[in-house]
């Protein structure tokens, strides 16, 4: 497994700053919204960036602003 991650460190780079560009986004927009619930979820839950995928594009849709 550690050799695996010497050779493929470049990936794991990739994901997580895939991560922390959607979930910034999608944090940003639930606060923008003033959904608390949506927040906490989106800060604690860490799915690479999917769940904050499916807030931004299709949940945040039927909040309060849709923006």
């Amino acid at each position: 497994m550690i050799n695996y991650l010497n050779q493929y460190w470049w990936v794991l780079a990739v994901v997580v700053a895939w991560s922390l560009i959607w979930k910034g986004l999608a944090l940003w927009k639930a606060a923008r919204n003033d959904s608390k619930p949506w927040f906490v979820a989106l800060l604690i839950v860490n799915t690479a960036g999917l769940l904050e995928i499916l807030y931004i594009f299709w949940l945040n849709k039927f909040g309060k602003h849709g923006r």
